[in-house]
C-alpha cells in the first residue's frame, strides 16, 4: 500500500489521508477527509479500520512526513487500535526516499517526489503541484466550502500515492537489473562511471603520440633529474652525491676470503693437461649479520684463482659462483613483504635507508622468484601433508591479475596451510587437490565442495550468520523466528560440551538424539513464507553435512581455520594492489604457504629462512631438540 498525508503544520492538524492498494487487476484507492480538527480522530479510525481488514499490510511512502504522522497518531489516539498492531505497521513502513538517497541518482535537481516521478514519466492533472499549493486550496475550501476545491485536493493526494507507486516499481526494477515498466531509460552502475575530476592516479592512454611524449616530460622525477637539475646548482650537487652514495661498488668490504685452489689436472673442455694460472677473480656477496641486539650490513669478498687451458685457450674457475645476496639478507626481505605485508617498493627504500644497499624493486622481485623456486619442495610437502591428513579446511577468495578476476584457494589443517592459484572458481581446483583425500572436509556452503567424495562438515557459523541476517530483515516473521530458535536450541548444548571436553565424539555423540528430534520436528512444519521454506530445504539438503563433527574426534563445527588463513592472503593482496602477474601470484602463494605453516607450528618464519633448510618439519624437529637441550 502507498500512503500520502496532507496537513496544516501551523495548526498541527492532518486533514486528508490517501491510500493506494496495489492489485493485479485494479488498484484500490481510499481517501479519508476531516472537515475540522475535531474530525481528525474519526478520519484516523476509518483509516485503521481499512488497514485492519488486510493481512500483513506493508506501507510505502515518500519522505519522513508520513512517518511522523504515524507516530503522532499513535501518541494522540492510543485507544483506537492496539499498540502492537500499530507498532508493527510503523516498523514495516518503508520510506522510498531513504532508498533513493544513498543508492540511486536520478538526473534531477532534487530528490523530491515531484521531480523524480516527473522524470519517470508521471504527470499530475494540475499545473505546478506542490504541498504549499495544496495548503492554499485547503484554506480556500475552509473559507468557501466549494466542492471543486475539495475534489482537487483529493485528486492531488491520490496522484501523489500513484506517483509513489511509480517510483517504487522503478526502484524494484533497478535492484533486479530489469527494465522498468512503462519507461524507456536505462540504468548505469555508478562504479562504471568515469570520474571527471579529480582523476585517480594511473596511466593515461593518449590517442596522439605527441601527447604521450609531452605527458612523459611532465613527470616529477623526469623534470627533477633532467630539467630542473640543469638550472639548479643545488639539485645538481644533490644528484651527484646520490649517484655516489647509491653505487654498490662503493660499499666497503667487511671480510676478504682468499681461496687458493689447486691447479686442476685436466681441462674440463678438452681434457688437456697443459693448464696455467692467469691471475685471480673476485666476487662480492651482500648480506646481513644478525645478533641478539640487532642487525647490520655485512659484505664479504671472495678471491679465487683463474686458470687457462693452453691448448683450447678456455679460461675457467674451479669454484661455483655464489648468489649475489646472502641468506640472511634474502630472509630479511622475504620476512618484510610476506610476513609483515610491506610493499616491495617500501622494502627497497627501507633497505636503502637503513643498510645503504641500493636494491631496486626489480631485484627484490627477482629474489622473490628465486626463493619461491628454492622453497617449492617445501610447498609441495605442505600440500602433500594436507591431502594425506584426516582433516581439511577449505575456502577461496578473489585476486586481481592484469585486470581480470582470478581465485586463490586455501587448504589447511591444524599444522599446515597451502594456497593454490586458479584461473576460475569452478570445482576443478578442489577436485584436483583433494582427489585422494579420505578425511573430513570443512567448508562453507559453496556448491563446488559438494563434488568432493569424502565426509563433509559445513560451517555452522556461516549458517547461523545467514539465519541472523534474514531474521533481522524480517523481524515479524514468526516462522523464521521459530526455525532459528529451534536450531539454536540444538546447537548451543553441543558448543557447551565442546568447551568443556573438547572435540571428542565420546562426549558429543549424546547430542545425536536432539539432531534427530530437530529434523523430525522440521519435517512436520508446513511453512508459508519464502524465507522459512528456503531454510527448511537448506537444512534437509545438507542433513548429512551439518553435524558430522559429532561422529569424528578432532573435527571442528566451523571453518575458522580456513577463514583465518585466507585473511593472511587478503592482507598481502592489499600490499600487492593488483600489480602482480599470474606467476608472481604463484610465487607469493608458495612463500605465504611456508610463512603461515611456520606460524601454525610455532616456528619463526625468519629463523627458518635464515637456516636455509629445505623442509619445515625437519627444521621444527631440530628446533625442538635444541630447546630440550
Amino acid at each position: 500500500m502507498y500512503l500520502d498525508v496532507e496537513g496544516d503544520p501551523d495548526r498541527d492538524f492532518y486533514y486528508l489521508i490517501g491510500l493506494r492498494i496495489s492489485s493485479e487487476s485494479q488498484p484500490l484507492r481510499y481517501s479519508f477527509w476531516a472537515d475540522t480538527q475535531d474530525d481528525e480522530r474519526s478520519m484516523w479510525a476509518n483509516c485503521l479500520r481499512i488497514l485492519g481488514e488486510l493481512t500483513s499490510p506493508r506501507l510505502f511512502h515518500y519522505g519522513a512526513y508520513e512517518t511522523q504522522f504515524l507516530k503522532r497518531m499513535r501518541a494522540r489516539y492510543p485507544d483506537i487500535e492496539s499498540s502492537s498492531q500499530l507498532d508493527e505497521l510503523i516498523s514495516s513502513a518503508k520510506n522510498l526516499l531513504s532508498v533513493i538517497y544513498p543508492h540511486v541518482y536520478f538526473p534531477t535537481y532534487t530528490n523530491g517526489l515531484k521531480d523524480v516521478a516527473a522524470y519517470l514519466g508521471f504527470r499530475w492533472s494540475s499545473d505546478s503541484p506542490s504541498g504549499l499549493v495544496a495548503l492554499g486550496w485547503r484554506l480556500q475550501w475552509e473559507a468557501s466550502r466549494e466542492m471543486n476545491l475539495k475534489d482537487r485536493l483529493i485528486v492531488y493526494n491520490a496522484e501523489d500515492c500513484e506517483a509513489a507507486e511509480k517510483v517504487a516499481a522503478v526502484l524494484a526494477a533497478v535492484s533486479s537489473q530489469e527494465s522498468a515498466p512503462g519507461t524507456s531509460f536505462s540504468t548505469v552502475n555508478a562504479d562504471a562511471l568515469r570520474r571527471e575530476f579529480p582523476q585517480r592516479f594511473g596511466e593515461v592512454e593518449f590517442l596522439l603520440p605527441e601527447f604521450r611524449q609531452i605527458n612523459e616530460a611532465a613527470y616529477w622525477d623526469y623534470q627533477r633529474s633532467k630539467v630542473y637539475v640543469r638550472s639548479n646548482n643545488s639539485l645538481r650537487r644533490q644528484k651527484r652525491k646520490t649517484a655516489i652514495r647509491q653505487s654498490m661498488g662503493s660499499i666497503p668490504v667487511n671480510r676478504l676470503v682468499v681461496m687458493n685452489e689447486e691447479r686442476p689436472a685436466a681441462c674440463p673442455r678438452c681434457t688437456s693437461c697443459l693448464i696455467y694460472s692467469i691471475g685471480r677473480t673476485s666476487q662480492k656477496v651482500y648480506d646481513l649479520k644478525f645478533s641478539p641486539a640487532g642487525v647490520k650490513r655485512w659484505v664479504e669478498k671472495y678471491s679465487h684463482r683463474r686458470f687457462i687451458c693452453w691448448k683450447c685457450k678456455t679460461t675457467f674457475r674451479l669454484h661455483t659462483r655464489k648468489h649475489k645476496y646472502g641468506e640472511s639478507l634474502c630472509a630479511y626481505l622475504l620476512y618484510q613483504f610476506i610476513e609483515l605485508q610491506i610493499p616491495q617498493n617500501a622494502v627497497a627504500n627501507s633497505v636503502k635507508e637503513l643498510f645503504k644497499l641500493p636494491l631496486s624493486r626489480g631485484s627484490i622481485n627477482r629474489l622473490k622468484a628465486s626463493e619461491a623456486s628454492r622453497l617449492e619442495p617445501a610447498y609441495q610437502s605442505i600440500l602433500e601433508r594436507v591431502v594425506r591428513g584426516t582433516l581439511v579446511h577449505a575456502d577461496e577468495t578473489k585476486v586481481n591479475v592484469a585486470g581480470k578476476d582470478r581465485y586463490v584457494w586455501v587448504f589447511t589443517n591444524m599444522e599446515d596451510v597451502a594456497f593454490v592459484y586458479s584461473e576460475s572458481r569452478d570445482a576443478a581446483t578442489p577436485q584436483a587437490i583433494l582427489l585422494n583425500f579420505r578425511g573430513v572436509l570443512i567448508s562453507d556452503f559453496y556448491a563446488a565442495y559438494d563434488s568432493i567424495p569424502c565426509a563433509q562438515q559445513k560451517c555452522l557459523v556461516h549458517l547461523m550468520r545467514d539465519l541472523n541476517e534474514d531474521l533481522s530483515t524480517q523481524p515479524f516473521n514468526e516462522e523464521m523466528k521459530e526455525l532459528a530458535q529451534n536450531f539454536a536450541s540444538v546447537l548451543k548444548p553441543m558448543i557447551e560440551t565442546v568447551d568443556r571436553f573438547g572435540l571428542k565424539t565420546y562426549h558429543l555423540r549424546r547430542h545425536k538424539d536432539s539432531v534427530k528430534g530437530f529434523y523430525a520436528a522440521l519435517s512436520r512444519c508446513d511453512y508459508q513464507t519464502d524465507a522459512a521454506i528456503g531454510y527448511k530445504r537448506r537444512f534437509e539438503r545438507n542433513s548429512g553435512k551439518l553435524f558430522t563433527f559429532l561422529d569424528y574426534d578432532g573435527v571442528p563445527w566451523n571453518n575458522n581455520n580456513a577463514e583465518h588463513a585466507i585473511k593472511a592472503f587478503v592482507r598481502l593482496r592489499r600490499s600487492i594492489d593488483g600489480k602482480s602477474s599470474a606467476k608472481g601470484i604463484r610465487d607469493y602463494l608458495v612463500l605465504l604457504s611456508v610463512s603461515e605453516t611456520c606460524k601454525c607450528r610455532g616456528i619463526s618464519f625468519l629463523d627458518f629462512l635464515r637456516s636455509g633448510q629445505p623442509d619445515i618439519s625437519s627444521f621444527g624437529s631440530r628446533s625442538d631438540e635444541k630447546s630440550v637441550r
